[in-house]
């Protein structure tokens, strides 16, 4: 089976090389263009330039160095810098002869005091590219033409050696002939063609085979016959023939492409492997100059992995559809339309191999996320809407959103005049907008949803905001804000409560979803200010630190909002057993325990209780001015941020009936050095913890008392942190440059399907592209997260540790490694090693999986060059995901 592997993969590679239309797209053999043209025009022609008069044939232009002519035999010479034009034939050489007698050019070079041969004819034919070639022969009066050796490029394809005659009738007669895409006069490989005819709308070849290193290989096809159009054409793509571990050998994307025309193709591809899975993919590519562009694909697998007459033998079902549309911004001004969708059964690409990519970072992805959204400017009214999914594979959870509409007011100054001259007067300042989102989704296992019945569980809900803003300053410094808003929402569905009071067990809640049109509505007032203090410490004595400056930026706002937990108001009712009984509210001694109508729907409704609150914070900046130590002058300074937001908010509602001081949240991140940055979180809890019973079991709970009360700072519930580090930052620099590159890659209509699967693999992993310039780099991420409940049980802890990294053993040679360790579960993460080696041409790769699930080996070697990417040998031993 290996023997036929290698000789399918052989014969494909010559056959699908040759009929590629960038690889023999000529009309005549010189037509290729030379990625280093000479540029005769900037020569000095002063020297002696003969223009065709007595002798020379109508329409022919020479000049040269020095030149003479040989009357007897009617020969003209030209040397150093010769030059000849006629009428679309240019040639320029070393040396130049022209026969008037014969109506011959023959063109050669010559040999340096160093014995180089240089000079060499460059020519060139109508609207064609310009060929290289040791000499050559051309007859202006027949059009008949003999090249030797000749080197010419079109598309980074490369053609060398041989011979070539050009016929009056525009064929080319080729012998002798190397084609390949090495840049190199005498090419590290090549497909040899022994003969050949090109013409304008085909090619007949006889033998040709594959030579690496001017070794021949023993496999080659005896004659080829095929159509050269200069568009794309349908065609039968030939299958890959390999092995996987656990579904077996396999033939793999044979199928039909199919070319409808310049703006749409399509691509019908199938894989059938020896234990009886099979997978069917179609995609089609898309695109009008200026307008838009996009890809979609479907891909449908039935998987068996265990042997017959077991559970697992019997077949997975899987699919997956990716699409992707773009549209030009200046296509239509103020309307847009996008589509990036990735969605399909959970266990696709676990069953699939990534489609048999083996992909490993796409095999373990947990997500799949899909938006198509369309949005239309109105004058001052922005709408959108969008269609969005989201899915977690491991839990097998999805949400649909079908759809999410958005109406947005931009805002505007109602009492401001449009003839107003000079500043606004207060009141003008006066803001007003509005916005309205309409939902309509459902969420829940990929299995419940599906089901007959399932899309009736959708909720969906329509919310209008409308704030009202006044901004005025106070005595320069101070910067108030007059506001109040008011929500206004639309339900679908409501909600009834029941408790269950439980017999030797803890009581349970019972929902039930009414449907019916409900409305509700709420509304606040507030006013806030804001100011900002500065702090500067001057040092003389204390090194290269010159300054700190620390800049704190209080805000306080007061606002209130009315209780519209009222029973009248009727989006509150009281808690109560299935006996009628009503419970208390542990928070509230004394209180029926109340709940809203709309609690767990779409829209939650408005809070609970009155609230005039007092919200407050505290953002903290503290920056060094540090002497640098790269100005040698002596005179330069650098800010290093020591603190960059350190905030700390809360707030106090003085008519809560109790708790009334919030918690306390704290953020921020500091930059020890240009390389080392930390990014923190917590949060205090000014209460107090007791002890209490609920239902038989002792646990704790907070009460209403401070910890203050006690001389003790908040507790502490929640503490995380995070930072990286990177020992070579140009590495950073070097990732986001890639990044720029990829992202303004937004016409692919020219790639085929697998560059442009090429391009989305580097989109997505931009540290998968291998940057040989950067000699090392070794980058670590770290994050630690503590946190409990309010009453400090419960305790979670995660810490985790990343890091990757890369070396160039030798300008060829790179090494690249990722890994990462759990510190809680004492366990490596995914762990990969890949190795390169760039073979000018070629490429070699290693991509090795040590540990876990996933564990494989993968070898590569491949031609850099997308024109031949059918020309490679690969080496794998996969992963099973059966014993996953």
């Amino acid at each position: 089976m290996k023997l036929l592997h290698k000789i399918i993969l052989l014969n494909s590679i010559v056959l699908l090389t040759a009929v590629s239309q960038k690889a023999f797209a000529l009309a005549s053999f010189s037509m290729f263009q030379e990625r280093q043209q000479v540029d005769t025009t900037k020569r000095d022609t002063t020297k002696n330039k003969v223009v065709s008069t007595s002798g020379l044939q109508d329409g022919i232009e020479n000049k040269s160095d020095s030149s003479f002519t040989d009357k007897k035999t009617g020969i003209l010479y030209l040397f150093g810098n010769a030059r000849v034009v006629y009428q679309t034939f240019e040639l320029d050489a070393d040396y130049i002869q022209y026969d008037t007698k014969n109506n011959i050019i023959f063109a050669r070079g010559r040999k340096d005091e160093k014995g180089r041969y240089v000079g060499r004819p460059i020519f060139k034919m109508e609207q064609e590219g310009s060929s290289i070639a040791d000499s050559l022969f051309y007859n202006t009066k027949t059009g008949k033409g003999t090249v030797f050796n000749t080197y010419s490029e079109q598309d980074g394809s490369y053609f060398s050696g041989g011979q070539s005659k050009k016929q009056p009738d525009d064929e080319v007669h080729i012998k002798g002939v190397t084609y390949s895409t090495c840049n190199l006069p005498h090419p590290h490989f090549g497909i040899f063609i022994t003969k050949g005819i090109v013409t304008k709308n085909q090619i007949i070849t006889g033998p040709a085979y594959l030579k690496i290193e001017d070794i021949p290989f023993p496999l080659g096809v005896p004659f080829a016959f095929f159509p050269k159009p200069n568009k794309k054409t349908s065609g039968v793509l030939l299958p890959n023939v390999g092995e996987d571990a656990s579904r077996g050998f396999f033939l793999k994307d044979g199928g039909y492409y199919f070319a409808f025309n310049d703006y749409v193709d399509a691509k019908i591809t199938g894989t059938v492997y020896t234990r009886g899975s099979y997978d069917g993919n179609v995609s089609s590519n898309y695109m009008k100059r200026y307008r838009y562009n996009g890809n979609v694909n479907f891909s449908y697998a039935s998987t068996r992995t265990g042997l017959e007459g077991t559970p697992e033998y019997e077949p997975s079902k899987n699919f997956h559809i990716n699409w992707s549309h773009s549209q030009n911004a200046n296509a239509h001004p103020g309307t847009t339309f996008s589509a990036s969708v990735n969605a399909g059964t959970a266990s696709y690409n676990l069953a699939t191999a990534a489609n048999a990519s083996y992909d490993i970072r796409t095999i373990s992805q947990n997500t799949m996320a899909s938006s198509i959204s369309y949005g239309k400017v109105m004058g001052i009214f922005n709408l959108t809407a969008a269609l969005q999914h989201s899915q977690e594979i491991q839990a097998k959870t999805l949400s649909l959103t079908l759809p999410q509409v958005n109406l947005n007011m931009s805002t505007i100054n109602p009492f401001d005049s449009k003839t107003r001259v000079g500043d606004q007067l207060w009141y003008q300042k006066l803001t007003l907008g509005y916005s309205m989102t309409a939902t309509n989704t459902v969420s829940g296992k990929e299995s419940e949803i599906f089901k007959k019945g399932g899309f009736s569980r959708f909720q969906n809900g329509i919310g209008h905001q409308i704030p009202i803003s006044l901004p005025f300053n106070v005595a320069k410094y101070f910067n108030f804000n007059v506001n109040a808003q008011y929500n206004e929402q639309w339900h679908f569905q409501t909600i009834n409560q029941t408790m269950i009071k439980g017999i030797k067990r803890a009581d349970s809640l019972v929902y039930d979803t009414i449907p019916g049109f409900k409305r509700s509505g709420e509304y606040n007032i507030g006013i806030g200010m804001s100011t900002k203090i500065y702090n500067t410490a001057q040092f003389k004595h204390l090194g290269n630190l010159q300054a700190i400056r620390h800049v704190m930026t209080p805000s306080v706002n007061l606002s209130y909002k009315p209780d519209f937990a009222t029973e009248s108001r009727g989006y509150y009712k009281k808690l109560r057993y299935q006996d009628g009984t009503p419970l208390t509210d542990p928070l509230y001694p004394g209180q029926d325990k109340l709940y809203s109508i709309f609690a767990g729907t779409l829209l939650s409704g408005p809070s609970q209780g009155k609230q005039a609150s007092l919200g407050f914070a505290l953002d903290n900046t503290v920056e060094a001015k540090i002497r640098s130590d790269k100005d040698t002058t002596g005179t330069g300074f650098r800010k290093l941020a020591i603190l960059q937001g350190l905030n700390i908010s809360g707030s106090y509602n003085f008519l809560a009936p109790a708790y009334k001081l919030s918690t306390l949240p704290f953020s921020g991140r500091s930059q020890f050095t240009d390389k080392l940055g930390i990014n923190f979180n917590g949060e205090l809890d000014p209460y107090q913890v007791g002890d209490t019973t609920i239902n038989g079991i002792k646990t704790k709970q907070i009460i209403d008392k401070y910890t203050f009360a006690n001389f003790k700072l908040p507790r502490l519930t929640s503490i995380g942190f995070s930072f990286s580090y990177s020992l070579n930052p140009e590495a950073l620099k070097a990732k986001n440059a890639k990044m720029d590159k990829v992202n303004s890659q937004t016409n692919t209509a020219g790639l085929t399907a697998e560059q442009k699967e090429q391009l989305e693999a580097v989109s997505r992993d931009p540290n998968a592209f291998v940057d040989f310039k950067i000699p090392w780099n070794f980058a670590f991420d770290y994050s630690f997260q503590y946190r409990t409940t309010r009453a400090g049980t419960d305790p979670t802890v995660t810490n985790a540790l990343t890091f990757n990294g890369d070396f160039n053993a030798t300008p060829k040679w790179k090494l690249q490694f990722r890994s990462g360790y759990d510190l809680k579960a004492k366990t490596l993460a995914l762990t990969s090693i890949d190795i390169y080696r760039d073979l000018h041409c070629w490429d070699m790769s290693i991509h090795w999986v040590p540990l876990g699930v996933y564990r494989s080996f993968y070898l590569t070697l491949k031609v850099k060059s997308s024109i031949l990417q059918d020309l490679k040998l690969s080496k794998q031993q996969s992963y099973s995901p059966r014993y996953n």
